[in-house]
């Protein structure tokens, strides 16, 4: 029996978000018990909210839409990395000696991020581990499609546009806000599948690692 990890977070009022984006709203408008055909909500949120997708048109002016993104980069053989604890900044040195496999196209780095899902850390944390520059040039220089980090952005804080420009330019699904708390390093088959939301920066995604 296949063992499917889901590893997206469960969107919800209060959970955390980055700063200065909207607050999740989800509440019901109509209400059964209260005399209403069927139950229903309504939500109100970012686009880049728990675990998203980034389009390039989030940083770059003139680029694609979420809704173009291509379902073969979303979808396919990927490798869970795990990094050292004390690791801070996933810079080109790090990422060479990180173990990347040859040939593999997604990649979804385990850092110190992932205990603070583990915990239940519902204020944004500042100093979570991300990919610079120089990082970023490295992944590309690999030929990666879609890579993954265990918090809220790929890039480090008030630091975003450099890493998110290079991948970016370069065509990388960015995938951010993974849970790997529960996932050990190794391969997996990766179904990202964002939602379909026209002219957007970003959206949402259900996220699923499935054991090989």
């Amino acid at each position: 029996m296949m063992k499917i990890h889901d590893i997206s977070l469960t969107v919800a009022p209060g959970m955390v978000v980055w700063p200065g984006d909207p607050a999740v709203e989800l509440y019901r408008v109509a209400k059964i018990e209260e005399g209403a055909n069927a139950n229903v909500s309504h939500m109100h949120l970012g686009v880049h909210t728990g675990t998203h997708v980034d389009a390039p048109y989030h940083f770059l002016n003139d680029g694609s839409k979420v809704e173009t993104l291509a379902l073969d980069a979303l979808i396919g053989p990927a490798q869970v990395v795990a990094v050292d604890e004390t690791v801070n900044l996933l810079d080109a040195a790090v990422l060479q000696a990180a173990g990347i496999a040859e040939g593999i196209e997604r990649v979804l780095f385990k850092t110190r991020n992932s205990r603070y899902w583990q915990r239940g850390e519902a204020v944004f944390q500042t100093d979570f581990v991300a990919i610079p520059a120089d990082g970023a040039a490295y992944l590309v220089e690999r030929g990666i499609r879609l890579v993954g980090v265990d918090y809220l952005s790929v890039a480090p804080f008030k630091n975003s546009r450099p890493t998110h420009e290079i991948l970016l330019k370069a065509g990388m699904v960015l995938l951010e806000g993974v849970d790997l708390s529960e996932v050990s390093a190794g391969f997996y088959d990766l179904y990202c599948l964002p939602m379909k939301l026209l002219g957007s920066d970003g959206a949402p995604a259900r996220t699923v690692l499935i054991e090989k």
